[in-house]
């Protein structure tokens, strides 16, 4: 089945639109994966519950937008030079190793695989606490996927673009609608509702000891800015590779931390939310519950429509992001462009169909690995500055190594019931990964040097630099 909103039945068109976006479409693009399920109920919930640890998120995305400026532009120009279309054809060309191309290819599905499956949960959610029907929630999870599919399987790339146009306006509209309705119900606005937070709640206004401490908020915003900064998320890449030119880029990095003060929003309600709710109120229902309590119904239409919005727009991005990683880069190329676009759009109803199965039947499956895209990804991220170098001075091997080692520490981690306290897992898994990226690239080159330096003088073919070994 070919795309029928596509200009050509190609993947490259599907996927990146030909890399002629413009400055407006690629912000609107890259604004749009700033607001998420999390952006609207996660991050009021957080705030409920932690407080100003909430604020780790304005952090993270300052700090990521810090080093995007100078990896986004980078990445384009690698794309264009060499028509990457994924994530894994960097590494599988920079590294010179098809194999560690498909590893990357594998890591980058899985493990954004939990992130669909969040998206998808939190349309139900959405919907769930705009109605007050608990079986509405599960048919507008089946709903939802069933129009995210049918939406990326016509449109591709460029249906993701124009709905983001929609989806931040509405965004906008309904944000703007809560930070005065919200604080305005709560008895006073902004400064009336912290100074009595202040008098009633004082530790929610500092870092203290718990679940949300100095600890935990300075390391999850380090893995999150790791994670985010140096492009380790696969579904980040097709907005990058989009665009017109890496000026455009760089543009949007500079000014795109002023459209994400607009995730304070989310904060100041769940402080509301903690003046106006009982203490066992679910976390994820704090934003939509305060929105039923001081909006009249229609704007809490509003409301709900655009969180749901944000929820399509970004599953949708994931579906492309994890269908292309396996059409592409994971599934042997035969039949030509249309019969790999076939196989991309099945990989889309498979990807959307498994997520939600196990929303659907077994949420609790998915919960632990939720805790592991940002940091499993973020294992991602030695191998991908020393790709981005001008001349990459990492072999395949350590290169390989390291991103399982890290990969496989951190599932240990998580799984194996260690007690690390409140420091972030993913952070942690980056020091046995930098060690033994490192180590193993340092004993490969004294191995090298021991090695007799012989030339092959039979062989006319020239030969991979030692550097670009391939695995």
């Amino acid at each position: 089945m070919a795309a029928a909103g596509t200009n050509r039945a190609e993947l490259g068109e599907w996927t990146v639109g030909e890399r002629r976006f413009s400055t407006a479409t690629s912000w609107f693009l890259q604004a749009g994966e700033a607001f998420t399920t999390f952006s609207f109920l996660g991050l009021a919930g957080l705030a409920f519950s932690g407080g100003v640890g909430a604020t780790y998120a304005l952090g993270y995305l300052a700090l990521s937008l810090i080093g995007q400026y100078f990896t986004g532009p980078r990445i384009w120009r690698l794309g264009r030079d060499h028509g990457y279309l994924t994530q894994a054809d960097m590494f599988a060309h920079r590294f010179g190793s098809p194999l560690l191309g498909k590893v990357v290819a594998v890591i980058g599905a899985v493990f954004l695989l939990p992130y669909l499956q969040l998206q998808i949960t939190g349309l139900g959610l959405i919907v769930q606490l705009a109605t007050g029907s608990s079986a509405g929630a599960d048919l507008s999870m089946i709903l939802a996927t069933a129009l995210t599919v049918a939406f990326v399987l016509w449109s591709g790339i460029r249906g993701i673009a124009r709905a983001a146009y929609l989806k931040d306006v509405l965004m906008v509209l309904a944000l703007i609608v809560l930070v005065i309705a919200v604080p305005a119900a709560a008895g006073g606005g902004i400064g009336h509702l912290f100074s009595v937070v202040q008098d009633l709640h004082p530790d929610l206004l500092t870092l203290h000891h718990g679940d949300f401490d100095r600890t935990w908020f300075t390391t999850a915003m380090l893995i999150s800015g790791i994670g985010a900064g140096f492009n380790t998320m696969p579904h980040l890449w097709p907005a990058v590779l989009s665009a017109r030119g890496s000026r455009a880029l760089r543009s949007n990095y500079v000014w795109l931390p002023l459209y994400q003060v607009a995730l304070a929003v989310p904060i100041i309600v769940g402080f509301a939310g903690v003046l106006a709710l009982s203490a066992g109120a679910a976390g994820n229902s704090v934003l939509l519950t305060l929105a039923h309590h001081s909006l009249p119904g229609w704007l809490v239409g509003l409301v709900a429509v655009a969180a749901a919005a944000a929820a399509m727009v970004l599953s949708a991005a994931i579906v492309m992001g994890i269908s292309t990683l396996v059409s592409h880069n994971l599934v042997p190329a035969r039949g030509g462009e249309r019969a790999r676009l076939r196989v991309n759009h099945v990989c889309v109803v498979l990807a959307s169909g498994l997520a939600l199965v196990l929303g659907l039947a077994r949420p609790d499956i998915l919960a632990n690995l939720l805790l592991l895209t940002y940091g499993g990804l973020s294992q991602l991220a030695p191998a991908t500055v020393m790709a981005l170098a001008a001349r990459n001075r990492l072999a395949a091997g350590p290169a390989l190594l390291g991103i399982l080692t890290g990969v496989g520490t951190l599932t240990w981690l998580t799984f194996g019931g260690s007690n690390v306290g409140t420091v972030d897992t993913g952070l942690i898994a980056l020091v046995p990964n930098l060690v033994v990226t490192f180590g193993a690239q340092a004993l490969l080159r004294v191995r090298r040097r021991r090695a007799p330096a012989e030339a092959p003088l039979q062989s006319a073919e020239p030969s991979v630099p030692a550097d670009r070994a391939v695995v």
